[in-house]
């Protein structure tokens, strides 16, 4: 596809769109191919690649695949949900440890929470133990960070957290793992005025038609600065907690766009040397009706006035919008601080559902600049009738793996760079 017809809005969906990237490799996960927002690598004690993604919906749970060569993909295990009304969209790896989310369709289901598998046999996930988040209130946990072998931090319900509003279910919860067959909860944070029994007046609400709710969303800790969550709380905005002491967590960041924008901040990504943060929306409604959903470029020099400095280059709107499925922002490329994990604070790799995947150089925040892009092309019987790329990551060879949020598999990627 030449570049004048993907500009123009000439591009055909059954077409694969390229610039500075090319496909390595594809795998449809043996039918199963509907992939979640959680993606993450292990290095196996073998030397071996594992590539561990959540399903975004029943009945699979979760698959792994073999990317030690990333031209030569291995499914070596994929796994069943307990029941139909669940799902895996999360999960994290440290070391020989997998971390799987697990959210319900309705409140006061189970199971809720998350698991903790010992993955040292990939082919053989072993559970160690289940954390209960259930309850009359609850649909457990959305989405998990565990970097460091020891807490995960996560977007979670309790079984004693009661919202005025249940859009407002998932709080900000800290759970100690160093015992993984223990795990305990360390602290918790949610945003004032949310819960009964809150001094604090309600939050202002969105328009109905936009309102998906003042919870929390991706809950990222680096060793950067291991007292400070980066947290995407949605319709809350982008906000910094001060986690040096779990049980009494303060915020320090707020920074919010919405009104007069259409909500969902999903991701906080610090660019630690440079003072800046890199802050995606999600788009959640299909044809463009929530447009625009953006990535921004915020200065965050000062922690009690973070000032949005700009936004990062949108797909053209008239080829996309109406395409098919979802069009705008949504997952980053998150720096993971662990050994397989690409990192940079200047180049920023994102998804946008039918816009594919693209990739930014951020050197001049004022001025971002599109460098490279990779959009599939429609996966066989997509509801949608386009690709809707849910989630990427980079590993530390620069090789991109992202995923179709409604059949597509798993796509592997090079970026020429």
């Amino acid at each position: 596809m030449k570049i004048s017809d993907f500009a123009a809005g000439r591009a055909r969906s059954d077409q694969h769109m390229a610039h500075n990237m090319r496909l390595l490799a594809h795998h449809e996960m043996n039918g199963f191919g509907g992939m979640g927002e959680g993606i993450a690598m292990q290095l196996t004690n073998d030397g071996r690649r594992i590539l561990w993604m959540a399903h975004e919906a029943a009945p699979k749970d979760f698959t792994a695949v073999d990317v030690t060569d990333p031209r030569n993909l291995k499914v070596v295990v994929q796994t069943e949900l307990p029941h139909m009304k669940m799902r895996s969209n999360s999960l994290d790896v440290a070391g020989n440890t997998l971390v799987v989310a697990r959210q319900t369709k309705e409140v006061n289901m189970q199971p809720a929470g998350i698991d903790i598998f010992d993955i040292t046999v990939p082919e053989k996930p072993v559970l160690v133990s289940h954390f209960d988040c259930s309850g009359p209130y609850s649909r457990g946990v959305h989405a998990v960070w565990f970097v460091d072998g020891k807490t995960v931090h996560m977007a979670s319900g309790a079984h004693d957290f009661q919202p005025h509003n249940p859009k407002d279910d998932q709080i900000y919860r800290i759970i100690d793992v160093s015992d993984p067959s223990h795990p305990s909860e360390k602290g918790r944070w949610w945003y004032p005025g949310t819960r009964v029994g809150d001094t604090q007046p309600q939050p202002q609400r969105l328009p109905a038609q936009f309102d998906t709710g003042f919870r929390a969303h991706n809950t990222n800790v680096f060793p950067d600065k291991p007292d400070r969550a980066y947290v995407g709380y949605i319709d809350g905005g982008a906000i910094v907690l001060d986690i040096s002491n779990p049980a009494d967590i303060q915020m320090v960041s707020h920074w919010n766009h919405s009104p007069p924008f259409n909500g969902f901040t999903h991701t906080v990504l610090p660019l630690f040397s440079r003072g800046l943060w890199v802050v995606s929306d999600e788009c959640v409604q299909p044809d463009g009706n929530d447009w625009p959903k953006l990535v921004w470029m915020v200065d965050a020099r000062s922690d009690a006035n973070p000032v949005p400095i700009g936004t990062f280059p949108q797909p053209p709107y008239d080829t996309f919008a109406k395409r098919g499925g979802r069009f705008g922002a949504h997952n980053l490329h998150e720096n993971m601080p662990v050994p397989t994990s690409f990192r940079s604070d200047h180049l920023i790799i994102g998804t946008f559902f039918n816009a594919g995947v693209r990739v930014y150089d951020t050197s001049n925040p004022y001025q971002v600049e599109e460098v490279a892009y990779f959009v599939p092309a429609t996966p066989a019987l997509a509801p949608s009738g386009a690709i809707q790329l849910n989630d990427v990551y980079v590993d530390d060879r620069k090789y991109v793996y992202t995923m179709d949020r409604t059949g597509g598999g798993l796509y592997v990627l090079e970026m020429t760079v």
